[in-house]
């Protein structure tokens, strides 16, 4: 059996707040829409993933999908049933065996809901199957701030998606369906299809308002990761040709520059380490090699940035960095606060978790000597599991 899934991506999400449309608001660092495509890209039964969305919101989009193995969007209509058709009807032209139709506001459901979805199919005595939860709290009709009567919850439910059905049965359903429905049940039912219930999960639930996000983010669990990173530079000449060295992104006053192939900042450098040792993405080197004539004199708060920006691809907090600049001269201290503030910002990150220090070897080795300058770091980040 051939299974594809659709996801639902094309709305505003305006009760959500913020300044872009909540499926492109971010959750454990990395977008909501990203959440969503992986749970069902990486379920063993799902063969494809298909995301309709907004046009307009294409840049946002390919941020937050980079690296997905997705085929081209769709675009939506004005309606989620509308956006839902023009899914299908994207598929019709190799059409699947059975269609998951899901809402990227769903971001977090879990394997178990899309397992007895699949097993509602091979009985072969229903059109589909729809994840849902009983009706437990008691419900009242009200009006004008007062109740006025009750209402029976048996044999009600709360219905989640993703909902899966066999995929002519939906979309010959959807073409001839009125305007008007919410989900592809009711469209079903309309069509007089036979729509399973399959277990639901609390975890399924849908992000709305701005409070869910906190909800979504206390849900996730996280490892902790620390790594240390270590470089070391050696002076110029002090014949007056450089009166400045590069440290933690600021200009340093001295009389002599500092000698590499970017512009030798050894204490961005050293952090760029501990960040990429974070998330086990090998050295710098690796990523700026200094065969490549590209970096050549490049500033390093580029580097830092970069490590950065793979941490939170993976959808990593950077929680605390450290460095120890270990030099006779220059001295550190009157910097410190300018370095600290530099790295922050290049981090994205509150100067709060930014720690800068200084030592020297009491004039013993290289350093002490004044021959060079070496730098130590130490990054901490929360990797979501």
């Amino acid at each position: 059996m051939r299974i594809h899934a659709i996801i639902v991506a094309a709305g505003s999400g305006i009760r959500a707040g913020g300044d872009v449309p909540k499926q492109y608001q971010h959750v454990a660092g990395q977008p909501l829409l990203r959440h969503a495509v992986l749970g069902l890209l990486n379920h063993a039964a799902i063969d494809g993933v298909t995301v309709v969305m907004n046009p307009a919101c294409r840049a946002l989009y390919d941020d937050a999908v980079a690296g997905l193995a997705l085929p081209e969007p769709v675009a939506g209509g004005a309606t989620r049933q509308a956006s839902v058709l023009a899914g299908l009807e994207a598929l019709a032209g190799d059409p699947p065996d059975v269609v998951l139709v899901h809402d990227a506001a769903r971001a977090f459901v879990p394997a178990a809901v899309i397992d007895a979805l699949v097993a509602a199919f091979d009985d072969g005595g229903v059109d589909g199957a729809c994840p849902a939860l009983p009706q437990v709290d008691s419900l009242r009709r009200g009006t004008d701030g007062r109740f006025s009567g009750s209402v029976d919850r048996d044999g009600l439910w709360r219905v989640q998606t993703p909902q899966a059905f066999r995929f002519a049965a939906l979309l010959a359903a959807h073409r001839a369906a009125g305007p008007g429905a919410t989900d592809e049940v009711a469209i079903a039912l309309a069509a007089g299809l036979r729509v399973a219930i399959t277990p639901g999960d609390e975890r399924a639930f849908k992000v709305t308002e701005p409070a869910d996000f906190a909800k979504a983010d206390a849900m996730t669990t996280y490892s902790s990761r620390a790594a240390s990173g270590y470089d070391v530079h050696r002076f110029g000449p002090s014949d007056g040709s450089c009166d400045h060295v590069w440290l933690c992104g600021v200009q340093v006053p001295h009389d002599a520059g500092l000698i590499g192939h970017s512009d030798a900042d050894a204490g961005l450098h050293a952090l760029t380490d501990a960040l990429l040792g974070t998330i086990a993405a090998g050295d710098i080197g690796d990523h700026f090699p200094p065969s490549d004539e590209r970096w050549r004199g490049a500033a390093s708060d580029q580097f830092l940035a970069h490590a950065a920006h793979l941490v939170r691809e993976r959808g990593g907090i950077i929680d605390h960095v450290d460095v120890t600049l270990i030099c006779e001269r220059p001295k550190i201290g009157p910097h410190r606060e300018a370095m600290r503030a530099r790295m922050a910002m290049i981090l994205g990150i509150s100067v709060e978790r930014v720690s800068v220090k200084a030592t020297t070897t009491e004039k013993l080795g290289f350093t002490g000597r004044q021959e060079g300058l070496a730098a130590h770091a130490m990054a901490s980040v929360r990797l979501p599991e």
